[in-house]
């Protein structure tokens, strides 16, 4: 549930899940249907005009006109990839802009959705870490990229059906960091009177902040993603920086207790392959013991091994295709499922890793980068003088 708006300001209707709509609705003397009525209008219809609303009354028309607002994103570029994939770039004011991603396939169609203006974790192997980070995302800004999506797509494909089948909350930002704002935003796409999404169509992907994966097991489990990419916290520590303070054990067991309320039976680690970082066959290894071994009894899961998507910034590499196989082939071997993702988009810089809108950075990432790539270029020499001797 979101709060009210201030007093004097128009609040924007995006903004509320069904229960903060009803609540809205209560403060000007109407009945809970109304909220419904109202709900579906947006979210099932795609209504911008409180006219088009036709069985409101007018009264209430006239109300929700002078205190109310349906305000999506401004699309500031739409790009199309030659697989039919669309990124969107929407502009979010001051200076900053974030982007989100339909792909479609043949048994289902998913978008990709943004919560925040850049990231602060910072992972090494991300574009968007490397922008920095800005500030959150409102309620309203996560769902007016699956409502401007959805209806525009249906427009163009000259449907009333639902295109968008699935939610991946994979988008610029990391969605437990804005919690407070996303989880309404998950409600509004599950709702019956929204957009009636299951939630096994919904992922939230996170770096691990472990309080909030064990708060969204209450509040709101939908399918969780981990961004694993390390078998062990010394390497992760270097790929992950969230890894410091929540290290793996502790994820590992925040994904158990998830499991208990999750609406599958598996949480999905993401493991990025990168080019003689975390791709050899000792690495496939740990990676088996950890996932088959932590807490004498291991954690449920998939593996989805995604390759890299270069950028100049990571000073990273893609790992040959020969070794991504290998590596998948020893933990399937091993029985654990796994599947390697197909790159989507990767001709408009839309494939995992690449996301990176336009972000006014508040933390002065590349700084901290370009020193923390000088000591590790340092240290290279000493390292590989060492292994000789």
């Amino acid at each position: 549930m979101t709060p009210a708006p201030e007093s004097g300001r128009r609040a924007n209707l995006l903004d509320f899940d069904l229960e903060g709509l009803a609540a809205f609705c209560a403060s000007l003397g109407e009945k809970r249907f109304r909220a419904t009525q109202l709900f579906r209008w947006i979210h099932q219809r795609g209504a911008r005009d409180f006219d088009q609303m036709t069985d409101l009354a007018k009264s209430l028309r006239d109300k929700l006109k002078a205190c109310a607002t349906i305000e999506g994103l401004t699309v500031a570029s739409r790009q199309a990839s030659a697989d039919g994939t669309i990124k969107w770039l929407f502009d979010v004011g001051g200076g900053n802009a974030v982007e989100a991603v339909y792909i479609p396939e043949d048994d289902r169609a998913t978008l990709c959705v943004s919560s925040q203006a850049g990231c602060a974790v910072g992972c090494r192997f991300c574009s968007t870490g490397h922008q920095g980070f800005s500030r959150n995302l409102t309620t309203g800004e996560i769902v007016a990229q699956l409502w401007y999506a959805e209806h525009h797509l249906r427009e163009q494909l000259g449907t009333r059906d639902r295109v968008i089948s699935n939610v991946v909350m994979m988008g610029m930002g990391e969605p437990l960091q804005n919690y407070s704002a996303l989880v309404p935003a998950l409600r509004v796409m599950l709702d019956d009177h929204g957009y009636g999404l299951s939630r096994r169509r919904v992922t939230v992907s996170t770096s691990g902040v472990v309080p909030m994966i064990d708060r969204l097991a209450q509040d709101c489990p939908v399918a969780l993603a981990v961004s694993l990419h390390a078998p062990g916290d010394a390497l992760r520590d270097n790929l992950v920086p969230l890894n410091r303070k929540y290290p793996l054990a502790e994820l590992l067991d925040a994904c158990n207790r998830y499991l208990q309320h999750a609406p599958r039976d598996f949480i999905t680690f993401e493991y990025c392959m990168l080019d003689g970082v975390n791709d050899q066959p000792e690495h496939a290894r740990e990676l088996i013991a950890l996932v088959r071994g932590h807490g004498g009894r291991g954690v449920n899961c998939k593996l989805n091994l995604i390759p890299f998507n270069p950028f100049p910034q990571s000073g990273l590499t893609r790992s040959p295709h020969s070794r991504v196989a290998a590596f998948a082939a020893l933990l399937s071997d091993a029985g654990i499922v796994t599947t390697v993702r197909k790159t989507r988009g990767d001709d408009i810089a839309a494939a995992c890793g690449q996301l990176a809108g336009d972000v006014q950075d508040r933390t002065r990432v590349g700084e901290r980068i370009a020193r923390q790539r000088t000591v590790i270029l340092k240290r290279a020499p000493a390292q590989a003088e060492a292994k000789e001797s």
